[in-house]
Parts: C-alpha cells; sequence; structure tokens
C-alpha cells in the first residue's frame, strides 16, 4: 500500500486543522493506520490509531483530536482542533496489516509510511 499524506499548514493557537492519508494499492479498512508526529530535534511520537480494535489516541491529544476513516474514498483524517503550539510537526501517516493493539504506538509495528506534512500552530 501506498500512503500519501496532505493538509497540513499553518494555524494559530486554538484553531482547527485536518490532515489526511489517501491510501492506494491497498484497502485502508484491512489495516491499522496510524498518525505520528516529529518535532524538530524529538524523536517520532504516536499521536492517533484506527483499526479493527477501534481508535487510539495519545493522552495529550484526547478530546482534541479525532481520527476517521473513509473507506468510500479509501483516506483517514485526523481532525485537529484547540491546536497549541506544541502540536508543531511534520505529521506522518503509517499503516500495519498485522498489528496488534498493544503495539499501535510502536512506530517500528508499521510496514508503510507516507511522506510527512508540516503542522505549523503560531502562539
Amino acid at each position: 500500500v501506498q500512503l500519501q499524506a496532505s493538509g497540513g499548514g499553518l494555524a494559530q493557537a486554538g484553531a482547527s486543522l485536518r490532515v489526511s492519508c489517501v491510501a492506494s494499492g491497498g484497502t485502508v479498512r484491512t489495516y491499522t493506520i496510524g498518525w505520528f508526529r516529529q518535532a524538530p530535534g524529538k524523536e517520532r511520537e504516536f499521536v492517533a490509531a484506527v483499526g479493527r480494535h477501534g481508535t487510539t489516541y495519545k493522552d495529550s491529544v484526547k478530546g482534541r483530536f479525532t481520527i476517521s476513516r473513509d473507506n468510500a474514498e479509501n483516506t483517514v483524517h485526523l481532525q485537529m482542533s484547540s491546536l497549541k503550539a506544541e502540536d508543531t510537526a511534520v505529521y506522518y501517516c503509517a499503516a500495519s496489516r498485522t498489528l496488534i493493539l498493544s503495539t499501535r504506538s510502536d512506530p517500528t509495528a508499521y510496514d508503510y509510511w507516507g511522506q510527512g506534512t508540516q503542522v505549523t500552530v503560531s502562539s
């Protein structure tokens, strides 16, 4: 499967932004799709995932971010609200067909990665 992330940009603190991950060569509903982010000088960190076990979120984004899957468009969206400066990062989507629930937040558990999209939040 190939993944294409898009939708990043510049937003003010408190605003909303949506990033999307379009899949080709595979069907998103048969994969666990995860969103990760990496800020300058920091390690890549888990943000959210959706799959057959439902949705999972990083604690600091719960209540602000929503991950959803559009099977008709073969796309996974990450709707981000109440953005904070610390949400600034490059956001990546990733996919796995064999991932188990306990490893959803582990980037090494994912087999396929998109190219990333920059999200910048100004305070």
